[in-house]
């Protein structure tokens, strides 16, 4: 599939069938502006976001929300349908599981991973993204940590997926940073940056049972630090789940 490329606009109150597949759908609620104020991929945007079940069953509630468009920081239907919302605009999503990437309920564990979605949305300010490339390491690492920490705050509203997206955003940032062109004390930032990051990723992991994903996060942080507590806990937690598990099989 791919996003409609004529953008047709309906009547007010019907829905836009953004893929075309009848699988990705919008609807405006409130009015925002024209055509020319919508985001552009690239930029930071900023939304209040509440994600539903299809029954009307409230899974999370996030205010003052940012993310990259077009950089996979959130699941697809969200980062695609913000695409055709003019700035103030509030609208309804309703997105078919495949679209919502494998989501799952963070306030309610029960909810299956590949469940229908509805998003309710409002954009409430875009603005440019920095140029990785024109940054100096010092920026790129102020501009991960700055990542790191909304992914924090995402995380302590149990929105782990979203803080996922976060931290991994954080490690893609302080990848693009040559060795060569930092200084120890930098290059001893950028190590605390990676395993934090990769903590917090494995911490997230265990919330959602995803704990292989989890075991990578601890691995790859250990090869930074050995003998890092965080990623030894977790990944003891991992590994008696795992012990468990193989019990439970052999019963």
């Amino acid at each position: 599939c791919s996003i409609s490329k004529t953008d047709p606009q309906p009547p007010a109150n019907e829905w836009l069938d953004i893929l075309g597949n009848g699988l990705l759908m919008k609807k405006v609620l409130q009015p925002g502006g024209g055509r020319d104020s919508r985001p552009e991929l690239g930029q930071i945007v900023k939304i209040n976001l509440k994600t539903r079940l299809l029954d009307g069953t409230l899974v999370e509630e996030l205010s003052e929300f940012w993310f990259t468009l077009g950089h996979r920081e959130v699941i697809p239907a969200l980062d695609w349908a913000v695409r055709f919302m003019g700035m103030g605009e509030k609208a309804v999503i309703k997105t078919d599981g495949r679209y919502a990437n494998g989501f799952r309920g963070n306030l309610y564990p029960e909810i299956p991973s590949k469940a229908d979605l509805s998003l309710e949305v409002k954009l409430l300010e875009a603005t440019d993204a920095p140029d990785l490339k024109l940054l100096s390491p010092t920026e790129k690492i102020a501009l991960a940590t700055c990542k790191k920490e909304q992914g924090n705050v995402l995380y302590r509203c149990k929105a782990y997926n979203y803080a996922i997206l976060k931290y991994s955003t954080a490690l893609k940032i302080t990848e693009s940073i040559s060795k060569d062109d930092i200084r120890s004390e930098e290059e001893n930032n950028l190590m605390e940056m990676n395993v934090k990051c990769l903590n917090n990723m494995a911490a997230s992991m265990l919330k959602l049972e995803h704990f292989d994903a989890a075991l990578t996060c601890c691995s790859e942080g250990l090869m930074y630090q050995p003998k890092n507590v965080k990623a030894l806990f977790h990944m003891g937690k991992v590994l008696a789940f795992q012990w468990s598990r193989g019990v439970c099989l052999l019963l």
